[in-house]
């Protein structure tokens, strides 16, 4: 990640235009494949094992120890952003996870957070604010991208829900549980939601996403969002 942002826009010309050009850092790019399949099972014992790459690094695992899909990464720019042509209904699994982990803005890769706690988009009715808990795999954005990541992401819609939140604590990760099958290590279960960090899945799980739980949050329109942090103290 190489653009950071340390200054709130003050103006809303700075927030409510969006520029065709950008392509969020999150979204996965032509050529940016899936890596060959080399998983293995350790038994841990008691009928318990744990998955894991037969050359695997460090960088495989998350903050929570959980293991992730490898994705090949394309060429960059001279700025060290992704290049190639964007596969806009995919994020790319590290790309993602990096902004989540540490709360970068999902188009720029520049820290997000704003004096008021930080923006986590939603199409109207994808997320019940009264269902807990309140789960998002989208990373969070920053005030000046906020309109470009409604009208580009095609899983948004160009008002979206404004989720401003104080406090979006890590939850789990979406992905797949592995096993032995045939005498193969294969996806023998397939959660029908996030797997929340602890769960006794988590150990064969090869995780391709990551979630946070948003709370403390006031939702708003994009318009009572600019308004809002216009007035931020």
């Amino acid at each position: 990640m190489t653009t950071t942002r340390t200054h709130l826009p003050r103006t809303r010309e700075t927030t409510v235009h969006c520029d065709s050009r950008v392509i969020p850092f999150v979204i996965q790019r032509e050529g940016e494949e899936a890596a060959p399949d080399n998983l293995r099972l350790t038994p841990l014992g008691g009928g318990r094992y744990r998955l894991r790459y037969a050359d695997e690094d460090p960088r495989d695992r998350d903050l929570r120890g959980v293991l992730w899909a490898r994705c090949g990464s394309g060429e960059v720019d001279d700025e060290g952003r992704p290049t190639g042509r964007p596969q806009w209904r995919m994020m790319h699994p590290l790309r993602q996870r990096g902004c989540m982990q540490m709360l970068r803005c999902q188009v720029c890769a520049g820290l997000a957070r704003t004096p008021l706690g930080w923006i986590f988009l939603a199409s109207p009715g994808a997320v019940d604010p009264y269902d807990e808990p309140v789960l998002t795999n989208q990373p969070p954005v920053c005030p000046e991208h906020a309109r470009t990541a409604a009208e580009l992401c095609p899983h948004l819609t160009a008002q979206p829900t404004v989720f401003l939140a104080r406090s979006a604590p890590l939850y789990g990760v979406i992905g797949v549980g592995y096993g032995v099958r045939d005498g193969k290590v294969q996806v023998v279960e397939r959660p029908a939601g996030p797997v929340p960090y602890g769960h006794p899945l988590m150990p064969t799980v090869l995780a391709s996403q990551m979630v946070r739980r948003l709370s403390l949050f006031r939702l708003l329109t994009l318009g009572e969002l600019f308004t809002a942090l216009e007035h931020a103290p």
